[in-house]
């Protein structure tokens, strides 16, 4: 009986996880963290929209997402745009009839752009694209906004400047590309990790998993970290 009761209890707490019939809008999804996230979300049941600036950057995974039998689209959205913003609802609405989930994880590179440009996608951007779900993800239960962020912004590296009040952390993609084929600086943070190496974007999944899903139900405003233990160094 007592083994009995605790398999009942396991798959009740695998059920929290579940992402069924749920709708999630994933920001910058076109590679890298951005499309891990949105692939573990169809996984999980999910009606995924893929979003990036370039439609044909998300084409491409979305077609693949397809194949393996999820449900996703591709809407392209450059979110410092507010009529691409409001156009990117528009079509997750027109779809799916309902928004439960929005996952901004677009921002741009603190290497190759200027400073007004950065604030107004890594910051404005998040604000102004949350407010238009918001209505909507207010009137059912286990709803969420997942902002995705940096480690940067709670601790500072040196030479990084005002990117860290924003947002390239130690994720080894192509958006952090300037940073981690900086072979002397990359020997120099691996070295004092715990893990003794960068992170890879599947491994920032189950992070956004759990505010996504039932699992955090009596959590609310939480900042999460999937840092290797670069806070503690």
């Amino acid at each position: 009986m007592e083994e009995l009761c605790l398999f009942n209890n396991e798959k009740k707490t695998r059920d929290l996880f579940d992402l069924s019939k749920k709708v999630a809008i994933v920001t910058g999804s076109s590679k890298g963290i951005g499309l891990s996230i949105a692939s573990a979300f169809a996984e999980y049941g999910a009606n995924v929209v893929l979003s990036s600036r370039s439609q044909e950057a998300v084409d491409k995974p979305a077609k693949v997402l397809n194949q393996k039998g999820f449900s996703v689209i591709a809407q392209a959205c450059h979110v410092g745009d507010e009529i691409q913003r409001k156009n990117l609802v528009n079509k997750t609405l027109e779809k799916f009839g309902r928004i439960d989930i929005l996952v901004s994880n677009a921002a741009i590179n603190p290497i190759y752009e200027p400073l007004e440009k950065m604030m107004k996608v890594n910051v404005k951007s998040v604000f102004a694209l949350s407010n238009l779900c918001f209505p909507r993800l207010r009137k059912g239960k286990d709803r969420a906004i997942i902002n995705i962020s940096s480690i940067e912004g709670l601790k500072p590296s040196l030479g990084l400047g005002i990117y860290s009040v924003t947002k390239a952390g130690l994720i080894q993609t192509k958006f952090s590309q300037a940073l981690w084929s900086n072979q002397v600086l990359l020997n120099q943070i691996e070295k004092k990790l715990p893990p003794g190496r960068m992170a890879q974007s599947n491994e920032m999944t189950g992070l956004a998993l759990y505010p996504a899903s039932k699992a955090t139900s009596y959590s609310s405003g939480g900042v999460f970290t999937a840092d290797g233990g670069y806070m503690v160094m």
